[in-house]
């Protein structure tokens, strides 16, 4: 066994640790928005597994969809969800300019 496959052997059971434990915390969150940034950690991490076993193009993806835009599309998500259950969201129903501001104003 050489230095250098000694080495790599460490940095991708070191990589597969940090995996585990970033995927059981991200599978233990409860809150969404603490689960996105778990999420991203979990994306970076397995990154580094991806690097450690020499797949940077899989890597550089897993970078930019993981670590990045997934856990964007949560919190975008999770903020269109609540802002909708609070009632401050657009009503698609109702088209803007109605004239409700009006009919308060004269006393409909």
């Amino acid at each position: 066994m050489s230095g250098t496959s000694g080495g790599v052997d460490w940095l991708v059971a070191v990589a597969l640790v940090l995996v585990t434990v970033t995927a059981t915390c991200a599978a233990l969150t409860r809150d969404p928005v603490r689960q996105a940034a778990v999420l991203s950690a979990l994306g970076l991490c397995l990154a580094l597994l991806f690097v450690a076993v020499q797949a940077p193009d899989v890597a550089l993806s897993q970078l930019a969809v993981g670590s990045a835009l997934t856990p964007l599309l949560i919190l975008l998500t999770v903020r269109k969800a609540r802002r909708t259950a609070r009632g401050d969201g657009a009503q698609p129903d109702r088209p803007p300019g109605n004239g409700d501001a009006r009919r308060e104003r004269e006393g409909e």
